[in-house]
């Protein structure tokens, strides 16, 4: 099986680990085991967890580390990484590194449903198992779909797409990605249609509701603090405004210290800072990454080292 995906960032991301050969990593979302591979390379008595919750990328991952005894990939989503780490009795990690989004395998991979640029099954599944994008929306009431396609895509054109949306789902079942992108394309304005693709903040909602992509990477937050050791790297690529904006929140809350108001001569709330940033807010990539994976054009690098 190939599966094909071009990590973005990575010079940056790997640098912003600061990697030690007898430290502990992990990568939350190994994909094609692009940025676990460097990670890999570097260690010498260390040790890199490589995480992916998407069978097809295990696989791939499981055979471009398996020269690297240092390394082990292990099925799991990102947000289960401490109940993994305990699971293999390692009480601490020294950096931690997530790729947030879609893989180009996925992408490119017709048959898994995530883009409306080709007839599939609507499916959009990363895990392969539970509820899928047909059944959510072949189900949900028109409410709650529109609260998911303005929520988590900022589609403008929300309640109109998801009437429409209940509408032809009453006549005959929603069952193909190329369903859903006439159905939007429809919906919406005529200079609308003219501006890219008119299905594209649609796609990206329900396939972020059907991972549930912003509970797990809430989870992760909540327990990352706990799971790293001294000087340990947290570092996160985001793909869209709303992943970065919890991202670049809690990075915030990480660095902060004393919330006394101002003016205050002295701190009474005892608060410490539990990290400090790596770089200076959000690394972007250059115009030589963007020209050749499109795809990288909206990433975001933060990272933050912890105390």
């Amino acid at each position: 099986m190939e599966f094909s995906h071009k990590p973005v960032l990575l010079n940056e991301s790997i640098q912003a680990l600061r990697i030690r050969p007898d430290g502990v990593y992990v990568d939350g979302t190994a994909g094609g085991a692009g940025h676990s591979l460097e990670i890999a390379k570097r260690l010498g008595s260390g040790r890199l967890i490589a995480l992916d919750q998407d069978p097809d990328a295990v696989e791939a991952a499981s055979q471009r580390l398996a020269a690297y005894p240092q390394a082990q990939v292990v099925k799991a989503n990102f947000a289960e990484f401490t109940a993994v780490l305990a699971r293999l009795g390692i009480p601490g990690v020294d950096g931690v590194l997530l790729d947030l989004g879609v893989s180009s395998h996925q992408l490119d991979t017709a048959q898994r449903g995530f883009s409306y640029h080709a007839d599939a099954p609507l499916d959009m599944r990363m895990s392969q198992q539970g509820e899928s994008a047909r059944e959510l929306v072949n189900t949900l009431p028109a409410q709650e779909l529109a609260r998911i396609l303005r929520e988590y895509g900022e589609e403008k054109f929300a309640w109109p797409i998801a009437k429409a949306i209940e509408a032809q789902r009453k006549a005959a079942p929603i069952e193909t990605t190329g369903q859903l992108a006439e159905l939007v394309k429809n919906a919406v304005p005529a200079a609308v249609r003219r501006d890219g693709h008119p299905a594209r903040r649609t796609f990206q909602a329900i396939r972020i509701a059907v991972n549930r992509e912003l509970e797990s990477l809430t989870s992760f937050l909540d327990a990352a603090p706990g799971a790293m050791n001294p000087g340990g790297v947290v570092a996160i690529i985001t793909f869209h405004s709303l992943e970065d904006r919890l991202v670049k929140q809690r990075f915030k809350a990480w660095c902060t210290g004393c919330t006394c108001p101002p003016d205050f001569p002295v701190c009474v709330c005892g608060k410490k800072p539990l990290a400090q940033p790596v770089l200076r807010g959000a690394v972007t990539p250059d115009g030589a990454q963007t020209e050749e994976n499109y795809r990288a054009r909206s990433a975001k690098l933060r990272a933050v080292r912890f105390y």
